[in-house]
C-alpha cells in the first residue's frame, strides 16, 4: 500500500555525521527530510571516533563529547614504541556525538525519518527527484525533492541507484570487541601492526562513556580474512599479557566498513551531491573521518541553501572544489602508504615501521596520520628514511670488514 507523497526542497539520506551536518547548516525555511535506516541516530556504533583536539575545537564540539588521550604507543611482533602525539588525539562519544548533531537542526524546517530505508530514486523530465521509502513495518511511501544529498557511506546508494557511481570494490572492513574500562588507563591508546592484522592494523583505547575498545581493520579483498578471523586470532594471543590490559567482564561488537580507494574529486551531479564517506572523505591512513565529514558537511548546507535560495550552480561547484583543493593531492599520498601498508609486510619490516615511528617528530607524525602532506616535510621524512638505510649498510659493511 502507497501512502501519501512528501515533498521538500532537500533529501537528506543518511543520517550520519555528515548529512546531519549538512541539515544544521542549510537556512532555516529551506525544507528537508532526512531518511536514516537505524531507529536511533548514533546506534549502532559503525566507527571507532578517533580524532584531533584542534579540530573538535575549531569545530565547536563541546567538550563532553571528547576524551583527550595522554599516552599513544604502538606495538609491532616484536617492538614497542611510544607515539609523539601528546595530548592532541582524542576519542569521541559517538552516540552522544551525533545525536547533538542531529539537534542542531531540530529548530529548523526538518523532518527526521528513523528506521527508514531507503529503496531507490529517479530523476523526473522537471529535473526532481522522486525517491522510494520504506519503514520497519514495511510502509511504503515516496519524496519527491528539488536536490537530494547522498549520505549513505559506501554504498553510495543514491548515486548507484541514478546511475552516476559504482560501489567501491577495496573496502575497509573493522571490528571492535567493547569491554568495561575496568582497570585500564582511561588517557592510553595504543595501535598494532604485524603478523596479528595482516593487510590492516589493530587498537585499543577508552572511551567517553567509560568502555575500553579493542579492535582491528583489514581491507578487503587484499585479503581474504574477515576481522572476526583477525579478532579471533587476537584473543588467542593472550591481548591482556602482549599490551598489558584489563579485558574482564561481559563485551558488546561494533562494526563498521568504510570506502579505501583513491579519492574522486566528482562530489556533484546536478542537483545530486554526496558528502562524507559516499565521497571518501575517511582518510586513507588511518581512515578517521568525522571531522572532515562535519566540517564539508556544513560547507555543502551553507552553499546549497544559497544555490536553492538563488537558483545558482555555482555555489555547490565552489564546495567541490573546496573539497578537491583540501583532500585530492593529500589523499593521493594517503592512498600510496595505504596500499603499501595493506601489503603483507615481514614482521622485521613492521618492526623497523614502529621505531621509525617514536623517531618522528610529533607535528611531520600528526600531519601523516592526518593525510596532510606538506612537501617540505616530505623531502625530510624521505631523507631521514634514506640516510638511515645508508647508514645501517654501511654499519653492515664494517663490520664485515673487521671480520676478515
Amino acid at each position: 500500500m502507497q501512502s501519501k507523497m512528501r515533498e521538500c526542497d532537500v533529501l537528506i539520506v543518511g543520517g550520519g555525521p555528515a548529512g546531519l551536518s549538512v541539515a544544521s547548516a542549510l537556512p532555516d525555511d529551506v525544507s528537508t527530510i532526512i531518511v536514516h535506516q537505524d531507529r536511533e541516530i548514533g546506534k549502532p556504533v559503525r566507527t571507532s571516533g578517533a580524532s584531533w583536539l584542534s579540530d573538535m575545537q575549531a569545530l565547536g564540539i563541546p567538550e563532553e563529547f571528547y576524551l583527550i588521550l595522554e599516552k599513544n604507543e604502538a606495538f609491532s611482533d616484536n617492538k614497542h614504541a611510544e607515539l609523539p602525539l601528546g595530548k592532541n588525539s582524542v576519542i569521541l562519544a559517538i552516540t552522544e556525538l551525533y545525536q547533538w548533531l542531529a539537534s542542531l537542526s531540530d529548530h529548523k524546517n526538518r523532518e527526521l525519518l528513523l528506521a527508514t530505508k531507503f529503496l531507490n530514486c529517479t530523476q523526473q523530465q522537471d529535473g526532481s527527484f522522486l525517491s522510494d521509502i520504506r519503514s520497519r513495518d514495511g510502509e511504503k511511501s515516496q519524496i519527491r525533492s528539488k536536490y537530494i544529498i547522498d549520505g549513505t557511506g559506501w554504498h553510495t546508494a543514491v548515486l548507484h541507484s541514478l546511475g552516476l557511481s559504482k560501489k567501491p570494490e577495496r573496502l575497509g572492513v573493522g571490528i571492535e570487541y567493547e569491554f568495561p574500562l575496568g582497570n585500564n588507563d582511561p588517557t592510553r591508546a595504543f595501535i598494532f601492526f604485524g603478523d596479528s592484522a595482516p593487510s590492516g592494523y589493530g587498537w585499543g583505547f577508552p572511551t567517553p562513556e567509560g568502555k575500553f575498545r579493542l579492535g582491528v581493520g583489514v581491507i578487503n579483498p587484499d585479503t581474504g580474512l574477515s576481522p572476526r578471523d583477525v579478532m579471533t586470532v587476537v584473543m588467542a594471543n593472550d591481548p591482556e599479557q602482549r599490551f598489558g590490559l584489563d579485558l574482564s567482564g561481559d563485551y558488546t561488537v561494533n562494526s563498521g566498513i568504510l570506502p579505501s580507494v583513491a579519492y574522486d574529486p566528482k562530489l556533484v551531479f546536478g542537483n545530486a551531491i554526496r558528502v562524507g564517506d559516499s565521497a571518501n572523505f575517511a582518510t586513507p591512513t588511518m581512515g578517521e573521518g568525522i571531522r572532515i565529514c562535519i566540517e564539508f558537511g556544513r560547507l555543502l548546507g551553507k552553499n546549497l541553501g544559497k544555490t536553492v535560495k538563488t537558483g545558482n550552480r555555482w555555489h555547490l561547484w565552489r564546495y567541490e572544489w573546496a573539497c578537491r583543493i583540501r583532500m585530492q593531492k593529500d589523499y593521493y599520498f594517503g592512498f600510496l602508504m595505504n596500499t603499501r601498508g595493506a601489503q603483507n609486510l615481514s614482521s622485521e619490516q613492521w618492526d623497523r615501521s614502529v621505531m621509525r615511528m617514536s623517531r618522528v617528530d610529533g607535528g611531520t607524525f600528526i600531519d601523516t596520520l592526518r593525510s596532510e602532506f606538506r612537501f617540505k616535510k616530505m623531502f625530510l621524512m624521505a631523507f631521514f628514511s634514506a640516510k638511515g638505510r645508508v647508514l645501517n649498510r654501511l654499519k653492515g659493511l664494517a663490520a664485515k670488514v673487521r671480520a676478515r
